[in-house]
């Protein structure tokens, strides 16, 4: 039988490439003539290049769930419900972590698996609460006197701050992108942006320039904070011996007469290259690799963080990761899922400027708003094709 060789890109953490460098290993061993190598890139990267410009060189592309809309439009990976038994794919649907199965169904077509499963939710010291007696927080007003005893860092870089002004939104009673004209009523966008000016204006300017890892990673091996309130999950550092320092992880806090805030959905989707030369084989390593009983052990095993929910539930891995995964569930069940239109990666690559801009030097919350607006205008008129 002659050899096949499948290539893929992936993005450049524990969590997104150690699991898949070692699944393909295990893939070949059972199917000793396919060998699937993984490229990795930067998370920035993975956030900023456009992936329809890598179809050509890939099998597999790692994808994050606002692309299916361009996948859609271009047509440069497969449909997976076309390629796949209808039995699988109803148990992807029963048993996916909140939405991320669906998030990647656009059009009436499925254009990826959901591998991964991730949004933002509150990670903490627990050694450090304890030696200090002072109570992890669980409202806005703890979190408040927390930063304001210099102990809370939060991710600043501009995409995250974006899907946390959805997350405060939804928290005063609006779900952004609900008309074609604004992304959120004048009235919610301006008090959604006052209250993250009154939790931000608290904490280090040094948070401006941190992505979720490097604020996991400073958490991890200083202690120096205590406490993040939100930024996206990582089991990795829940789990015994990978960092210097465990890190816990928890539900968000209670906003205000709001109940728990809802965050913004993250986590990845495995998908297929149209030009891709070996489809069956594609297929049978996603079909393998996104399955229950590899996602909750051999997956999971080596710093995954499964997109099946076998995995979340699995006792376990629960053991393994100071109960992560069954902490987190409940954001994840409650996550916002953004659009997906084809046209709003544009939206945001451009507005979680604004909004950091805002943050770092204050201003005007309308002149914000009007911005934003003018930034969805734009991102909507990109979707004619």
């Amino acid at each position: 039988m002659d050899k096949i060789v499948l290539n893929g890109i992936t993005w450049g953490h524990s969590r997104g490439v150690t699991p898949l460098l070692a699944s393909a290993q295990r893939f070949n061993e059972l199917h000793p003539h396919i060998e699937v190598n993984w490229k990795k890139r930067t998370l920035q990267e993975f956030a900023d290049f456009p992936i329809e410009k890598l179809t050509d060189q890939y099998d597999f592309l790692i994808i994050d769930h606002p692309w299916v809309g361009t996948a859609a439009a271009t047509k440069c990976v497969l449909p997976v419900d076309e390629f796949l038994p209808a039995s699988f794919l109803k148990d992807q649907l029963q048993n996916s972590v909140g939405y991320s199965h669906l998030s990647y169904q656009y059009e009436g077509k499925q254009w990826a698996l959901a591998i991964d499963a991730a949004t933002p939710t509150a990670s903490y010291r627990a050694d450090l609460f304890s030696q200090n007696n002072y109570p992890v927080p669980d409202t806005w007003e703890d979190l408040l006197e927390l930063a304001r005893m210099g102990k809370v860092i939060i991710p600043g870089i501009p995409v995250d701050l974006l899907m946390n002004f959805y997350m405060f939104c939804i928290a005063l009673g609006e779900e952004p992108f609900r008309t074609n004209t604004a992304v959120v009523s004048n009235e919610i966008g301006v008090e959604a942006l006052q209250h993250m000016q009154q939790l931000w204006s608290l904490c280090n300017k040094k948070n401006f320039d941190y992505n979720p890892i490097a604020v996991a990673e400073i958490m991890s091996s200083s202690d120096e904070y205590w406490y993040c309130p939100f930024a996206y999950c990582y089991s990795n550092y829940s789990r015994f011996g990978y960092a210097n320092k465990a890190v816990l992880y928890k539900d968000l806090i209670r906003f205000k007469q709001h109940g728990r805030l809802n965050s913004t959905l993250g986590g990845t989707g495995l998908a297929i290259s149209a030009s891709t030369k070996n489809r069956d084989a594609c297929f049978a390593y996603a079909e393998w690799i996104t399955s229950a009983n590899v996602q909750k052990s051999f997956y999971a095993e080596h710093g995954g963080q499964p997109g099946h929910r076998a995995a979340w539930t699995d006792e376990k891995l629960n053991t393994l990761t100071n109960n992560y995964f069954a902490n987190l569930l409940p954001a994840l069940d409650r996550a916002y899922v953004r659009p997906r239109y084809h046209g709003y990666l544009h939206f945001q690559d451009k507005a979680g400027d604004v909004v950091r801009d805002y943050l770092m030097n204050g201003g005007d919350e309308a002149k914000v708003m009007e911005s934003l607006n003018a930034i969805y205008s734009e991102s909507l008129a990109k979707t004619m094709y």
